[in-house]
């Protein structure tokens, strides 16, 4: 059998035609709420922050599922169910720079950190516990 002289599978292959153009920015219509995306819970599944105030808990749609990677604190727009209301479906993640030209228009309130993974926190000094080490000298 011949000694295989190749750098990887498929997976490698595939990762070769992905270019960063630039792409048209979408906004949200009706039945549609921007998000932002609190904890993964496995199994194409997330709880994610809706700009109405709510928790919902969100599915990643078929079509992004191993090609679009949602990470903790992205901006995502969620399409709503008719019939369940604390449920979603992710239909598009927003790049960084797309997220701040949304925030820019108005659409994203003001309270909302792009780009960080400490999501609502730290608004009115919530997070203010830390420790002190005093040196130590005499040991």
């Amino acid at each position: 059998m011949p000694k295989n002289k190749g750098k990887g599978g498929k997976n490698r292959r595939r990762g070769k035609n992905e270019s960063e153009e630039k792409r048209e920015l979408i906004f949200k219509e009706d039945g549609q709420e921007y998000a932002q995306v609190l904890r993964m819970l496995g199994n194409g599944r997330l709880e994610a922050t809706c700009i109405d105030g709510l928790k919902r808990l969100c599915h990643i749609r078929g079509k992004m599922r191993k090609k679009v990677w949602v990470n903790t604190g992205d901006i995502i727009l969620v399409g709503l169910r008719d019939y369940q209301d604390e449920k979603a479906d992710v239909i598009l993640k927003y790049m960084a720079d797309e997220a701040r030209s949304l925030k820019a228009y108005g659409e994203l309130p003001e309270n909302i950190r792009v780009n960080e993974t400490d999501t609502f926190a730290d608004e009115d000094g919530q997070n203010d516990e830390y420790f002190e080490f005093e040196d130590i000298s005499e040991i």
